[in-house]
């Protein structure tokens, strides 16, 4: 080499010197720094410093990270817990405004049906029917499709605006029910997406965030729709509560700090690569038989979670209505919504304290589940308590149940199952409430029928 080449590489600024052995170091084998195994490169082509960097930093970790410490870590649980609260928000509301959206549409006041009890001709059950039927399917067709979350979270906020706004301007019932089914699709395809996209960060405290964020949303969707039908019309709260949809997009687009992960792997990227520090780097391109593989062992987290919500939405929706106690302070109606704002009290505290209290066995929550679904049958027929608030007290131990359910299920799918098939577990194990809850709907209508025709306790 001449003089004055040497001169030239001296005077080459060192960045410039580091993005050169950046990509020497892309070309050559890699040894994994955990067992020694080699690794293939990324990629073989030249990259500047920018793609070299997206290229080998490992998901979750250093910028843009979810396990980075300090305010990364910060930012993404709070937009975890943003999400799941925005999430189940409508999906709360639309339950809670039922009763506005037949009233306004055909019913000047309540039908009773004839027998020795007061009883409605429509349970509640039918209600719930209408707003967790769409969520199921989604629920079952999104683990079989690409996660390209980005276009899922778009899905996501186009429904929950269209939802709020049929509803509000609905004339008719079937454009209202239009309107419920847009919002329980937007909640389906949200939980589902974004509990599989918690597979991706390396800090599982995001699943209890999210967990504690939808268990909030029971509370302040009752208590924000009441609040506001209060002092405006059902119309005007409605069109209020479209902030929801901008909400998530900001906690999910600039709040969220996400990883870096591929919908389709590389083709250079070998098998050893798939996983980095227990955090997937690619979304799962498993084909539809292997993905119908992979279920039969998720059945101990998703039975254990069907059950319980099976027994808790059939005790909301097809025994609170039928259990009257005569008080000076609450009347019938103010009973039904004491109990169902209890409820939700109980489901919150425990989805949020639940991801810190050890608990594997799952089925344990379902048996006591089932108890209780016993207790309040006998509630229903006989009034055997006596009280109105001894049954106050029961219905948040079912929503402490009901609550920790959901999040010991999902933490433990977090921390049990493989990395290669979490995302797809989670999203597959998310189906188990929305079939409960569906199951109970259906259960809980010809029950209601039952209980009416059965003499008043006396």
């Amino acid at each position: 080499m001449s003089l004055g080449a040497r001169a030239r590489v001296r005077r080459r600024p060192f960045k410039r010197r580091r993005v050169v052995d950046a990509v020497v170091n892309v070309d050559m084998d890699i040894v994994d720094d955990v067992d020694g195994t080699p690794r293939q490169p990324v990629k073989s082509k030249a990259m500047d410093v920018r793609e070299v960097e997206a290229a080998t930093r490992t998901p979750g970790r250093g910028p843009g990270g979810s396990g980075a410490d300090g305010p990364p870590r910060l930012r993404t649980r709070a937009a975890f817990w943003v999400l799941g609260l925005c999430n189940n928000y409508g999906y709360v509301v639309m339950i809670s405004a039922a009763y506005d959206i037949l009233h306004k549409n055909f019913l000047a006041e309540a039908r009773p049906m004839p027998g020795p009890r007061q009883c409605n001709y429509l349970s509640t059950g039918a209600i719930l029917l209408a707003d967790i039927l769409p969520s199921l399917v989604i629920k079952f067709l999104s683990p079989f499709l690409p996660l390209w979350i980005n276009l899922r979270m778009s899905v996501v906020v186009v429904n929950n605006v269209l939802g709020f706004l049929l509803v509000a301007f609905a004339s008719e019932l079937w454009v209202a029910l239009a309107g419920v089914a847009a919002m329980s699709l937007a909640q389906g395809l949200g939980e589902a997406s974004l509990l599989a996209y918690t597979a991706f960060f390396k800090d599982k405290s995001v699943v209890t965030m999210w967990s504690s964020g939808t268990g909030a949303a029971g509370v302040l969707g009752a208590v924000s729709y009441l609040g506001l039908t209060t002092l405006l019309s059902p119309r005007d709260a409605l069109l209020i509560m479209n902030v929801v949809p901008a909400a998530v997009a900001l906690a999910f687009w600039v709040l969220l700090v996400r990883p870096r992960i591929d919908v389709k792997e590389d083709k250079a990227v070998k098998q050893p690569d798939k996983v980095r520090d227990g955090v997937p780097m690619f979304s799962s391109t498993a084909s539809f038989v292997d993905k119908l593989g992979d279920i039969p062992p998720l059945f101990k987290y998703i039975f254990p979670l069907f059950a319980v919500y099976l027994f808790e939405y059939f005790i909301n929706q097809g025994l609170y209505e039928l259990i009257r106690y005569e008080s000076e302070w609450l009347t019938q109606a103010q009973q039904y919504k004491m109990f169902q704002a209890l409820y939700q009290i109980g489901v919150f505290v425990s989805r949020t304290s639940g991801g810190y209290v050890p608990m594997e066995r799952t089925w344990i929550l379902a048996v006591l589940q089932g108890l209780n679904v016993v207790y309040f049958t006998l509630e229903a027929v006989y009034r055997m308590s006596g009280s109105v608030w001894v049954v106050a007290v029961l219905v948040v131990w079912e929503g402490l149940l009901g609550g920790a359910a959901y999040v010991r299920t999902f933490f433990c799918i977090s921390t049990k199952v493989v990395p290669e098939k979490r995302e797809f577990s989670m999203a597959m194990s998310s189906v188990a409430d929305a079939l409960g809850i569906f199951t109970a709907g259906l259960v809980a209508i010809p029950a209601h029928n039952l209980l009416c025709q059965l003499p008043a306790p006396s």
